[in-house]
């Protein structure tokens, strides 16, 4: 079907918002794009449609204000999720950095059922998960392998991680449930604040688009789709600005209930897609309960938050699916550990200036010392350039890139190196 629509989106459409956080949304809307999109649209990979429903015309600022519209908060089915950020596979790095080698449980490298190791391992390659969801209080994502499963469990305060094939769990207890149970009844209530300016569902997702939209992003409507069974609407969010990484983010949203049901980020240089996920079956009945309760089998290793050294209760105890997802916390870590700090330009080509305590930047290559798999993946990123700014190293992935100079200056956004480059020598 041809395009239904185009908008340049207005970002009053969302209201009450300064002119202040409008510019840091425009920053962080395609920088969380692709590590945030797999949380908020859906924890989900992509899928073939089926044919091209006729469905009636609708513009881009209705639809996108059909998503933050949906109150739709049950839901259970199969995704599949295929990531390709450039990067080595995760899956050992995790382990590596943990302290391991390849002799921890279940062969590893060391990591254990802690979330935070293991939902590194949806930053690459391909997989296929079960989801489930009721209310804010109560959701659940298993990673389902050949002959294993890896399932994480949300009901109310309680967290459980469980790893069937190295028969090892993780138990946190969500500090904050009393406090926000305190200020206020009702669907809210009990749940774990994201970082400020980190989207977590759909609603808040379409919500950062609407304050990003403006000179410097095109919002289409470009025809329809089906996706697990479900016509849908096809959303359209492209970068008007050159340099950026990022060529389409297209949005496959629910014509009935307007639930995003499909996510595909395509970058700028060509070829497959940097992150594709969507449902293949979806049901938004109300789940059986049965899917939110978790007892550790017999003899199996338990592991509370805390007691690694790595966690503790209020960091552990997500609210959500979505804070689990690699990098989502960073970035809305803020500037802790950072002497100054500024955003050069805005929108899809912004690039945040850092200057780090002590003036000494990264060594080019990784330490001789360090794990086999930690030296893997920093010498698989590494590109020496230079310039007015002097020299420095590149670490690239498909979507952001980092420039790292000898002497301590740190330039890091969603575009190319030579938009890097370029912002350096221009600051310089």
């Amino acid at each position: 079907m041809a395009p239904n629509d185009s908008a340049g989106t207005d970002t009053t459409a969302t209201g009450g918002s300064g002119a202040g956080r409008r510019k840091a949304a425009r920053y962080i809307v395609p920088v969380a794009v692709a590590g945030v999109a797999a949380a908020t649209i859906g924890l989900v990979p992509a899928l073939a449609s089926s044919g091209d429903p006729e469905l009636p015309k609708i513009g881009a600022q209705e639809l996108i204000e059909k998503i933050a519209a949906s109150d739709t908060q049950r839901l259970s089915g199969t995704m599949r999720i295929s990531t390709d950020l450039g990067i080595p596979s995760l899956g050992g790095l995790a382990g590596a950095v943990a302290g391991g080698g390849q002799d921890g449980p279940g062969g590893r490298g060391g990591a254990s059922a802690d979330p935070k190791d293991r939902m590194t391992e949806l930053a690459s390659g391909t997989h296929t998960l079960r989801v489930a969801a009721d209310g804010p209080g109560k959701q659940r994502l298993s990673i389902l392998d050949d002959a294993a499963e890896y399932s994480l469990i949300h009901n109310g305060g309680q967290v459980w991680a469980y790893d069937s094939e190295s028969d090892t769990a993780y138990h946190a207890t969500e500090a904050r449930a009393g406090k926000h149970a305190d200020k206020g009844a009702g669907k809210d209530a009990g749940r774990k604040s994201a970082p400020e300016g980190v989207p977590t569902t759909p609603k808040a997702l379409a919500e950062q688009v609407l304050k990003a939209a403006g000179p410097t992003t095109s919002v289409t409507v470009d025809g329809t789709a089906q996706v697990a069974g479900r016509d849908a609407y096809r959303l359209v969010i492209k970068p008007k600005q050159s340099g950026s990484t990022i060529a389409s983010a297209t949005i496959a949203v629910d014509a009935e209930n307007g639930v995003p049901l499909k996510f595909t980020l395509l970058p700028s240089a060509g070829g497959k897609a940097i992150v594709d996920a969507g449902f293949t079956q979806v049901d938004f009945a109300k789940p059986d309960p049965s899917l939110f309760t978790f007892t550790p089998p017999k003899g199996t290793e338990v592991t509370e938050a805390g007691q690694d050294g790595k966690a503790d209760d209020a960091k552990a105890g997500p609210g959500g699916l979505g804070d689990l997802i690699p990098g989502a916390g960073q970035l809305g870590a803020g500037d802790q550990g950072v002497k100054e700090s500024r955003v050069i330009g805005e929108g899809w080509s912004a690039v945040a200036e850092i200057k780090v305590p002590g003036a000494a930047g990264l060594p080019a290559k990784a330490p001789e010392d360090a794990p086999a798999e930690v030296r893997q993946f920093l010498d698989a990123l590494g590109d020496k350039v230079s310039g007015k700014f002097g020299s420095g190293t590149v670490f690239k992935t498909r979507v952001v890139n980092t420039l790292m100079t000898d002497d301590g200056r740190v330039y890091v956004g969603a575009v190319t190196k030579d938009k890097l480059v370029e912002v350096a020598n221009d600051a310089s």
